[in-house]
């Protein structure tokens, strides 16, 4: 198995919109793997761990964005310098929420699994977290039905309660 190579760095804190964020230098963005435009990572931020995708944006480095909660836990704000240190996550995103065994079965018997998987991944993703984590047999069956009939209509449509 190939060695990760992890990239510590300083970054200033700033504020852009309401988001708190990081430029993380081009010389190592330049050396991770980019899917679609994004690099998904993996890291700590002043010894807070944490798995996110860096933003690309027009003209400038590549983006980090810190979410409120991270920034509590550090206590640093917008002008503060943050320790980073990062590294490629080469997990794979779509095992982190598995089809649940019936609503596999209930696609396939319906005919709807490509339209499923034509969805994008947020919004299988939304789904499929939402499905794993129902508790009754009554409730996981309920919803399993409103998938397959949003699916037997528009796909862009698919939502959860």
């Amino acid at each position: 198995m190939p060695q990760k190579t992890s990239y510590t760095f300083k970054a200033v804190i700033y504020k852009t919109g309401i988001n708190y964020g990081v430029d993380v230098p081009a010389e190592i963005t330049s050396r991770l793997k980019a899917v679609k435009g994004y690099i998904r990572i993996k890291g700590t931020v002043n010894g807070i761990y944490f798995t996110k995708s860096l933003v690309p944006v027009k003209d400038a480095p590549y983006r980090l964005y810190i979410n409120t909660i991270t920034i509590k836990k550090i206590r640093e704000m917008v002008g503060q310098v943050a320790h980073l240190v990062i590294e490629q996550d080469t997990s794979d995103p779509e095992q982190e929420h598995p089809i649940h065994p019936k609503l596999l079965q209930q696609l396939q018997q319906n005919g709807l699994l490509h339209r499923f998987d034509a969805l994008t991944f947020s919004r299988r993703k939304e789904v499929l977290r939402y499905i794993n984590n129902l508790k009754t047999p009554e409730t996981l069956e309920k919803n399993i039905q409103k998938v397959l009939k949003q699916l037997q209509g528009n796909t862009a449509n698919v939502r959860v309660p």
